[in-house]
């Protein structure tokens, strides 16, 4: 789960893991179907809190599942931030932060099943991937690695190629997703610019593992 500073008190620590296990719960229910429609007292229970410490938290079901989406999308970012660091290039980050997520599906399949089910409407979120990569998508275009695209409408267009893609993976458990991925990835690149034989390389360099 995402980072936060721990809360000071003995209160605070036991409010936060009460509001966690509530945020918890959400997300696995997201994971499971994508429904919203689940009860308080189901999710109370699912999270082993009683049901009025519900609204403790949170004023709606509706603030609880967003606020389970912006936890999924939060620990998304963090994930393929620690394992690109040490990448400057924006078309290294571009196409090894789609590979990643599409490795995603079999390391950290709830999360990426949350995404599934509502990325769609987070894809120009503030949380997550998607201020990320907008990042990158004005550092290339800035220094001239993209062509002089909108780096808003190149995020809508990576971000759909994206979801598409995990959508794939899930339908089709045998795909070959590294391949898939890799194509995707040099498609994209030639798309903001880069040249073909510079994207199909970078498509195809060595990934961080995600273990």
């Amino acid at each position: 789960m995402p980072i936060s500073a721990p809360p000071s008190n003995r209160f605070e620590r036991r409010r936060a893991e009460t509001r966690q296990s509530l945020v918890r719960a959400a997300r696995q229910i997201l994971a499971e179907t994508g429904d919203t429609s689940a009860s308080i007292q189901t999710i109370a229970e699912r999270a082993d809190v009683g049901f009025g410490s519900f609204y403790n938290h949170f004023a709606s079901k509706a603030e609880l599942f967003d606020a389970a989406v912006v936890d999924a999308l939060e620990e998304f970012g963090q994930a393929i931030d620690e394992r690109l660091r040490e990448t400057d290039d924006p078309a290294e980050l571009v196409a090894a932060g789609l590979r990643l997520s599409v490795r995603m599906v079999d390391s950290h399949p709830e999360l990426m099943q949350v995404l599934r089910h509502r990325g769609l409407g987070h894809i120009h979120s503030d949380r997550g991937l998607a201020p990320r990569a907008l990042r990158d998508l004005e550092r290339g275009v800035a220094a001239g690695r993209f062509i002089a695209v909108d780096p808003t409408v190149a995020l809508s267009a990576l971000g759909g190629s994206l979801l598409s893609l995990v959508e794939l993976r899930f339908a089709r458990p045998g795909l070959d997703a590294d391949g898939a991925a890799s194509d995707l990835a040099e498609m994209v690149l030639r798309m903001l610019g880069v040249p073909p034989d510079d994207a199909h390389d970078i498509a195809r360099h060595p990934l961080p593992d995600l273990v």
